[in-house]
Protein backbone atom coordinates (compact mmCIF):
# COMPACT_ATOMS: atom_id res chain seq x y z
CA UNK A 1 0.00 0.00 0.00
CA UNK A 2 0.87 3.67 0.04
CA UNK A 3 3.33 4.42 2.86
CA UNK A 4 1.92 7.88 3.55
CA UNK A 5 -1.64 6.61 3.82
CA UNK A 6 -0.63 3.70 6.08
CA UNK A 7 1.44 5.97 8.32
CA UNK A 8 -1.36 8.52 8.71
CA UNK A 9 -4.02 5.91 9.47
CA UNK A 10 -1.68 3.90 11.67
CA UNK A 11 -0.75 6.95 13.72
CA UNK A 12 -4.42 7.80 14.25
CA UNK A 13 -5.10 4.23 15.41
CA UNK A 14 -2.04 4.29 17.70
CA UNK A 15 -3.21 7.55 19.29
CA UNK A 16 -6.68 6.11 19.81
CA UNK A 17 -5.25 2.90 21.32
CA UNK A 18 -3.11 4.97 23.68
CA UNK A 19 -6.17 6.81 24.98
CA UNK A 20 -8.10 3.54 25.36
CA UNK A 21 -5.36 1.51 27.07
CA UNK A 22 -2.96 3.95 28.73
CA UNK A 23 -0.13 2.31 26.78
CA UNK A 24 2.11 4.07 24.28
CA UNK A 25 2.24 2.82 20.69
CA UNK A 26 4.79 3.72 18.03
CA UNK A 27 4.01 3.06 14.37
CA UNK A 28 6.64 1.80 11.93
CA UNK A 29 6.06 0.99 8.25
CA UNK A 30 8.41 -1.71 6.99
CA UNK A 31 10.35 -1.12 3.78
CA UNK A 32 9.20 -4.58 2.65
CA UNK A 33 7.49 -7.68 4.03
CA UNK A 34 10.77 -9.28 5.15
CA UNK A 35 11.73 -6.19 7.18
CA UNK A 36 8.46 -6.36 9.09
CA UNK A 37 8.97 -10.06 9.86
CA UNK A 38 12.49 -9.43 11.13
CA UNK A 39 11.31 -6.50 13.26
CA UNK A 40 9.01 -8.91 15.09
CA UNK A 41 11.65 -11.65 15.18
CA UNK A 42 14.13 -9.32 16.87
CA UNK A 43 11.53 -7.98 19.31
CA UNK A 44 11.75 -4.45 17.91
CA UNK A 45 8.05 -4.73 17.03
CA UNK A 46 5.74 -6.49 19.47
CA UNK A 47 2.73 -6.44 17.14
CA UNK A 48 2.45 -6.61 13.38
CA UNK A 49 -0.10 -6.33 10.61
CA UNK A 50 1.63 -8.93 8.42
CA UNK A 51 0.32 -10.12 5.08
CA UNK A 52 -0.80 -13.76 4.91
CA UNK A 53 2.39 -15.44 3.67
CA UNK A 54 4.49 -13.33 6.02
CA UNK A 55 2.34 -14.62 8.90
CA UNK A 56 3.23 -18.18 7.88
CA UNK A 57 6.93 -17.33 7.62
CA UNK A 58 6.92 -15.52 10.97
CA UNK A 59 5.05 -18.39 12.63
CA UNK A 60 7.60 -20.89 11.34
CA UNK A 61 10.68 -18.78 12.10
CA UNK A 62 9.73 -16.87 15.24
CA UNK A 63 6.51 -18.47 16.55
CA UNK A 64 4.49 -15.26 16.27
CA UNK A 65 0.86 -15.64 17.34
CA UNK A 66 -2.10 -14.58 15.13
CA UNK A 67 -4.84 -12.95 17.25
CA UNK A 68 -7.07 -10.96 14.88
CA UNK A 69 -8.08 -11.38 11.25
CA UNK A 70 -9.49 -8.68 9.02
CA UNK A 71 -12.89 -8.77 7.37
CA UNK A 72 -13.32 -7.15 3.97
CA UNK A 73 -16.26 -6.79 1.63
CA UNK A 74 -16.13 -9.64 -0.88
CA UNK A 75 -18.97 -10.20 -3.34
CA UNK A 76 -21.37 -8.25 -1.14
CA UNK A 77 -20.46 -9.97 2.16
CA UNK A 78 -17.87 -9.43 4.87
CA UNK A 79 -15.41 -12.33 4.63
CA UNK A 80 -12.13 -13.36 6.27
CA UNK A 81 -10.67 -14.40 2.93
CA UNK A 82 -9.91 -12.86 -0.45
CA UNK A 83 -8.66 -13.88 -3.89
CA UNK A 84 -5.73 -13.01 -6.10
CA UNK A 85 -6.01 -12.05 -9.73
CA UNK A 86 -3.96 -11.92 -12.92
CA UNK A 87 -4.37 -8.73 -14.92
CA UNK A 88 -3.15 -7.73 -18.38
CA UNK A 89 -2.87 -4.64 -20.52
CA UNK A 90 -5.56 -4.87 -23.19
CA UNK A 91 -2.98 -4.26 -25.93
CA UNK A 92 -0.77 -7.16 -24.78
CA UNK A 93 -2.81 -9.97 -26.34
CA UNK A 94 -2.82 -11.83 -23.01
CA UNK A 95 -6.19 -13.41 -22.25
CA UNK A 96 -5.20 -16.74 -20.66
CA UNK A 97 -2.35 -18.15 -18.56
CA UNK A 98 -0.98 -19.87 -21.67
CA UNK A 99 -0.67 -16.48 -23.40
CA UNK A 100 1.94 -15.42 -20.84
CA UNK A 101 4.73 -17.34 -22.58
CA UNK A 102 7.20 -14.83 -23.96
CA UNK A 103 5.53 -11.89 -22.16
CA UNK A 104 6.72 -9.54 -19.44
CA UNK A 105 5.20 -9.98 -15.97
CA UNK A 106 5.07 -7.93 -12.77
CA UNK A 107 4.95 -9.58 -9.34
CA UNK A 108 4.63 -7.68 -6.06
CA UNK A 109 7.26 -8.97 -3.61
CA UNK A 110 8.72 -12.44 -2.92
CA UNK A 111 6.71 -12.62 0.32
CA UNK A 112 3.43 -11.44 -1.19
CA UNK A 113 0.75 -14.14 -1.03
CA UNK A 114 -1.48 -13.05 -3.92
CA UNK A 115 1.25 -11.08 -5.68
CA UNK A 116 3.98 -13.74 -5.85
CA UNK A 117 3.55 -17.05 -3.95
CA UNK A 118 0.16 -18.12 -5.32
CA UNK A 119 0.88 -16.79 -8.85
CA UNK A 120 4.03 -18.92 -9.02
CA UNK A 121 2.02 -21.99 -8.03
CA UNK A 122 -0.66 -21.14 -10.63
CA UNK A 123 1.88 -20.57 -13.40
CA UNK A 124 3.67 -23.85 -12.75
CA UNK A 125 0.38 -25.75 -12.47
CA UNK A 126 -0.50 -24.41 -15.93
CA UNK A 127 2.80 -25.34 -17.55
CA UNK A 128 4.50 -21.94 -17.31
CA UNK A 129 7.96 -21.81 -15.72
CA UNK A 130 8.28 -18.23 -14.37
CA UNK A 131 12.08 -18.40 -14.66
CA UNK A 132 12.22 -19.71 -18.23
CA UNK A 133 8.97 -19.05 -20.09
CA UNK A 134 8.46 -15.36 -19.34
CA UNK A 135 10.33 -12.83 -21.46
CA UNK A 136 11.12 -10.91 -18.28
CA UNK A 137 9.71 -10.41 -14.79
CA UNK A 138 10.15 -7.92 -11.98
CA UNK A 139 9.01 -7.30 -8.42
CA UNK A 140 7.19 -3.97 -8.43
CA UNK A 141 7.09 -3.71 -4.63
CA UNK A 142 3.35 -3.16 -4.13
CA UNK A 143 0.00 -4.13 -5.61
CA UNK A 144 -0.55 -0.51 -6.68
CA UNK A 145 2.78 -0.51 -8.52
CA UNK A 146 1.88 -3.72 -10.39
CA UNK A 147 -1.44 -2.28 -11.55
CA UNK A 148 0.23 0.96 -12.66
CA UNK A 149 3.02 -0.90 -14.51
CA UNK A 150 0.47 -3.01 -16.39
CA UNK A 151 -1.60 0.10 -17.15
CA UNK A 152 1.44 1.88 -18.58
CA UNK A 153 2.56 -1.16 -20.54
CA UNK A 154 5.80 -1.56 -18.58
CA UNK A 155 4.60 -5.12 -17.97
CA UNK A 156 2.24 -7.06 -20.23
CA UNK A 157 0.60 -8.67 -17.21
CA UNK A 158 0.85 -8.95 -13.45
CA UNK A 159 -0.59 -10.41 -10.26
CA UNK A 160 -2.39 -8.54 -7.45
CA UNK A 161 -5.19 -8.91 -4.93
CA UNK A 162 -8.80 -8.60 -6.13
CA UNK A 163 -9.36 -5.89 -7.10
CA UNK A 164 -6.60 -3.34 -6.88
CA UNK A 165 -8.05 -1.62 -9.97
CA UNK A 166 -11.08 -0.44 -8.00
CA UNK A 167 -10.10 -0.71 -4.31
CA UNK A 168 -6.89 1.33 -4.34
CA UNK A 169 -7.63 5.04 -4.04
CA UNK A 170 -4.13 5.88 -5.28
CA UNK A 171 -4.69 3.87 -8.46
CA UNK A 172 -8.22 5.04 -9.22
CA UNK A 173 -7.36 8.68 -8.54
CA UNK A 174 -4.33 8.70 -10.84
CA UNK A 175 -5.69 6.37 -13.52
CA UNK A 176 -9.50 6.64 -13.59
CA UNK A 177 -9.67 4.76 -16.92
CA UNK A 178 -7.73 1.73 -15.69
CA UNK A 179 -10.73 -0.60 -16.12
CA UNK A 180 -10.81 0.36 -19.80
CA UNK A 181 -7.13 -0.46 -20.33
CA UNK A 182 -6.42 -3.30 -17.89
CA UNK A 183 -8.47 -6.52 -17.72
CA UNK A 184 -8.64 -9.38 -15.22
CA UNK A 185 -8.16 -12.78 -16.86
CA UNK A 186 -7.64 -15.23 -13.97
CA UNK A 187 -8.84 -15.57 -10.35
CA UNK A 188 -7.13 -17.68 -7.69
CA UNK A 189 -8.75 -19.83 -5.03
CA UNK A 190 -9.59 -18.27 -1.65
CA UNK A 191 -6.72 -16.94 0.50
CA UNK A 192 -7.09 -16.21 4.25
CA UNK A 193 -7.01 -12.51 5.07
CA UNK A 194 -4.23 -10.70 6.90
CA UNK A 195 -4.68 -9.31 10.41
CA UNK A 196 -2.86 -8.69 13.70
CA UNK A 197 -0.15 -10.85 15.25
CA UNK A 198 2.04 -10.54 18.36
CA UNK A 199 5.44 -11.92 19.28
CA UNK A 200 5.91 -15.04 21.37
CA UNK A 201 6.04 -14.47 25.13
CA UNK A 202 4.48 -11.00 25.13
CA UNK A 203 2.78 -10.03 28.41
CA UNK A 204 -0.83 -11.31 28.15
CA UNK A 205 -2.10 -8.08 29.74
CA UNK A 206 -0.56 -6.04 26.91
CA UNK A 207 -1.97 -8.46 24.35
CA UNK A 208 -5.47 -8.28 25.84
CA UNK A 209 -5.42 -4.49 26.13
CA UNK A 210 -4.28 -4.07 22.52
CA UNK A 211 -6.67 -6.65 21.08
CA UNK A 212 -9.65 -5.32 23.02
CA UNK A 213 -8.72 -1.76 22.06
CA UNK A 214 -8.61 -2.66 18.37
CA UNK A 215 -11.92 -4.53 18.64
CA UNK A 216 -13.46 -1.43 20.23
CA UNK A 217 -12.09 0.71 17.38
CA UNK A 218 -13.44 -1.85 14.90
CA UNK A 219 -16.95 -1.36 16.29
CA UNK A 220 -16.83 2.45 16.31
CA UNK A 221 -17.86 4.55 13.30
CA UNK A 222 -14.75 6.73 13.42
CA UNK A 223 -12.59 3.72 14.13
CA UNK A 224 -13.99 1.90 11.12
CA UNK A 225 -12.95 4.80 8.92
CA UNK A 226 -9.39 4.59 10.25
CA UNK A 227 -9.19 0.83 9.67
CA UNK A 228 -10.62 1.24 6.18
CA UNK A 229 -7.92 3.77 5.38
CA UNK A 230 -5.18 1.60 6.90
CA UNK A 231 -5.56 -1.62 4.88
CA UNK A 232 -9.14 -1.54 3.56
CA UNK A 233 -10.31 -3.36 6.69
CA UNK A 234 -14.07 -3.35 7.25
CA UNK A 235 -13.64 -4.95 10.67
CA UNK A 236 -11.36 -7.06 12.85
CA UNK A 237 -12.39 -10.26 14.65
CA UNK A 238 -10.66 -12.66 17.05
CA UNK A 239 -9.18 -15.91 15.76
CA UNK A 240 -7.48 -18.97 17.18
CA UNK A 241 -3.69 -19.24 16.75
CA UNK A 242 -4.34 -22.17 14.38
CA UNK A 243 -6.31 -20.01 11.90
CA UNK A 244 -3.71 -20.25 9.10
CA UNK A 245 -2.76 -23.91 9.59
CA UNK A 246 -5.01 -25.31 6.83
CA UNK A 247 -3.75 -22.79 4.27
CA UNK A 248 -0.16 -23.53 5.30
CA UNK A 249 -0.82 -27.23 4.67
CA UNK A 250 -2.18 -26.45 1.19
CA UNK A 251 0.96 -24.49 0.32
CA UNK A 252 3.20 -27.30 1.55
CA UNK A 253 1.23 -29.76 -0.58
CA UNK A 254 1.76 -27.46 -3.58
CA UNK A 255 5.50 -27.48 -2.99
CA UNK A 256 5.89 -24.19 -1.09
CA UNK A 257 6.91 -24.76 2.54
CA UNK A 258 7.05 -21.44 4.44
CA UNK A 259 9.30 -23.04 7.04
CA UNK A 260 12.05 -23.58 4.44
Amino acid sequence: GDVGTITKAGTAIADCLSKLTGLTYQIEVGTNFAASIEAMGSGKAQFGFLNTFSVLLAEAKYQVVPVLVSLRSFKGKLENFYQGQFIANNTSGVKTIADLKGKTFCFVDPNSTSGYIIPHIVLKANGIDPDKDLKASQNAGSHDNVAIAVYKGDCDAGSTFVDVRTDSKAVTAAYPDILDKVSQFFLTDNIPNDGLQHIKGLDPKIVDATVNGLLFISGDAGGKAMLKSLYSYNALVKIEPTFYDAFNALLVKAGVDPAS
